[in-house]
């Protein structure tokens, strides 16, 4: 089967081969991917910056498809049926935090980016029947991300003020669009002005230009504040986040592109009792309760760019510079 590795000795450090496909174990699947779709883990795994990486594994965390062989005690209702893979293994039984066997499909396992995968059977969903391959494969990633973070660390209340930062990649989009599918009211920001354009069209109340000096200024004054803040920079702009968000308000962040924050200024987070959360993906739970929300609000996910496998360089790169509006999708 052709896949996309991980090579180092290469130049672009990716590798389109031909790969021996393994015999199933039991309670196995093996799915034929139709789509599958980039994370910045995928990135971050080139560049080597991802824990225990290793050349000549497929990447890929995201993929939809369907299930052409099954394992020994899988049910036979499986086979043919159209899925999308849930990419978080071993979760285990705590809601509040992952176990220590917690690992994500695309590294150190095989991932998606294959014309096939194969993953444990309690992994499969029904696909969304709303979406289109390349939707579907979309989703699960960056969708369980924002879910959590949302309603699980979040919380949010139906009316309450949230603010989603850094619009234009997978979680934030999700964050977005299901914020406004939980009734809260939404703002955005982001360096740019055809990704607020696209932010302002899913029915954002308010965008902000992080690069604008006078921006937390005009979140006060319009908004007084946002009960929760979802972000995935961190660095010095934490002490922004402080400035904008409500007393007793929280900011939950997945993410942290700009490193730690070389500074932290305390007196504003426990003065106004602010609440700054850590989140990860998510359980097996909030999978189920995220495509719960999708299937019955009929969310899209936003798709930047369709490449073929033999493409993998340019959509890696794609998302090294940073251009997408939306999710980035490969195609076998």
């Amino acid at each position: 089967m052709k896949a996309i590795t991980l090579d180092r000795t290469q130049d672009s450090k990716l590798l389109l081969t031909d790969l021996q496909s393994r015999a199933l174990l039991p309670g196995e699947v093996r799915v034929q991917i139709k789509a599958a779709a980039l994370n910045h883990r995928d990135e971050w795994c080139r560049k080597g910056l991802y824990p225990n990486i290793q050349d000549g594994i497929v990447l890929g965390s995201d993929g939809a498809g369907i299930v052409a062989e099954i394992g020994e005690g899988v049910d036979d209702e499986w086979l043919q049926k159209e899925v999308i893979i849930n990419p978080a293994l071993n979760w285990g039984e705590n809601q509040k935090v992952q176990s220590a066997s917690f690992e994500i499909l695309g590294m150190p396992r095989n991932g998606t980016l294959a014309e096939s995968v194969v993953v444990p059977v309690d992994r499969l969903h029904d696909k969304p029947t709303h979406m289109t391959w390349e939707e579907a494969a979309a989703l699960p990633l960056a969708g369980l991300t924002a879910f959590r973070a949302l309603s699980y660390q979040g919380d949010i209340q139906q009316g309450e003020n949230i603010l989603v930062t850094g619009f234009g990649g997978g979680v934030a989009q999700f964050a977005v669009q299901f914020g406004l599918a939980l009734g809260a009211k939404v703002s955005t920001s982001s360096s740019s002005p055809e990704k607020l354009e696209k932010a302002k069209s899913l029915g954002v109340d308010y965008t902000f230009d992080y690069k604008d000096d006078n921006w937390i200024l005009k979140a006060l004054e319009i908004t007084s504040g946002f009960d929760v803040i979802i972000d995935s920079a961190v660095g010095d702009t934490l002490n922004h986040l402080t400035q904008v968000v409500k007393p007793g308000g929280k900011i939950i962040f997945y993410g942290a592109t700009l490193g730690n924050p070389s500074k932290l200024e305390a007196r504003r987070i426990f003065w106004n009792q602010i609440k700054i959360i850590g989140t990860t993906m998510g359980s097996d739970l909030d999978f189920e309760n995220m495509l719960s929300l999708v299937c019955e609000k009929k969310i899209h996910p936003i798709i930047d760019h369709v490449f073929k496998f033999e493409e993998a360089e340019k959509a890696f790169d794609r998302m090294r510079d940073g251009k997408q509006m939306g999710k980035i999708v490969l195609v076998p």
